[in-house]
């Protein structure tokens, strides 16, 4: 569950310079500049918390004395009163990284809380693996797939150029499942794998014939889906996707596939409610 600084110290920069402009002018004319204190992190909600090293980044930029001393490290299952983190330094600081720092937090934390609901509904289809989409906000996919990860689910290819996905518009354009596969199969090399998403039973049967690796069942009715796996008898993983909820999830694991693709996970997540509040002191 590696997150390397690189992938969000820009990030952290950008944000920050959108929301001090040119200053956090009410901390600075109601706030001493040397006055000290520290802050909880406190949850106000149930879920699984996530995000510790970018808020970290966020007070690493505004001041590298300010300390951050972490209860509750990514992954943790928090309940409504928990202290998460204090933290402590200069108050002018504090408040300066608050909004930025808890805009991290609770984004990525809201989709950790999402991945391990719909991951813990699976438990026991131990063969079945949830995973994410490319389906995430611009500029934050490297930080959601973390979180996916620190959820509980697995990632699905990064970008474009990871793995082939030959989907709808692909097909169409290039004359069916057969003509695509057959093109792709001539350039890629051996150790690069070939998924195809299929809608229906002719065009499973199509992509099987053309030795497809893996096959995406889309929107596809419980019952039409269980008769795919069984058609495709483990000559390629079983990828469904399209629609999965709370309420879906477990009747799709229960008919045999092997993957499980949610773009809610990263696309519809509600923030946790986390605060920062100032000890008096």
């Amino acid at each position: 569950m590696e997150l390397t600084r690189h992938v969000y110290a820009h990030l952290v920069q950008q944000a920050l310079a959108e929301d001090l402009g040119t200053g956090d002018i009410t901390s600075m004319l109601t706030i001493d500049a040397d006055a000290t204190g520290s802050g909880r992190f406190i949850a106000k909600a149930p879920g699984v918390v996530c995000g510790w090293p970018v808020v970290q980044e966020v007070f690493r930029q505004l001041n590298p004395a300010i300390f951050l001393d972490i209860d509750r490290p990514d992954g943790t299952p928090v309940q409504p009163g928990e202290c998460l983190a204090v933290i402590s330094g200069p108050v002018r600081d504090l408040l300066s990284g608050e909004r930025v720092a808890l805009n991290f937090l609770q984004h990525l934390s809201g989709v950790a809380t999402a991945t391990r609901e719909l991951a813990d509904l699976i438990r026991d289809y131990p063969h079945v693996r949830l995973v994410d989409t490319r389906k995430t906000i611009p500029g934050l996919r490297a930080l959601q797939k973390y979180a996916v990860r620190v959820g509980g689910g697995y990632n699905h290819r990064f970008n474009l150029a990871d793995a082939v996905l030959i989907k709808d518009n692909h097909i169409a354009a290039c004359g069916g499942i057969p003509a695509a596969i057959a093109k792709v199969r001539a350039t890629i090399p051996h150790t690069m794998k070939i998924e195809v998403e299929v809608e229906n039973e002719e065009q499973v049967r199509q992509a099987l014939a053309a030795g497809a690796d893996i096959i995406m069942l889309d929107n596809m009715s419980p019952d039409l889906m269980a008769e795919m796996v069984r058609l495709i008898d483990k000559s390629a993983l079983v990828e469904a996707s399209g629609n999965i909820t709370a309420a879906t999830i477990r009747t799709v694991a229960a008919c045999g596939v092997d993957l499980i693709s949610a773009g809610s996970i990263t696309h519809s997540v509600k923030a946790l409610d986390i605060s920062l509040r100032l000890v008096n002191e």
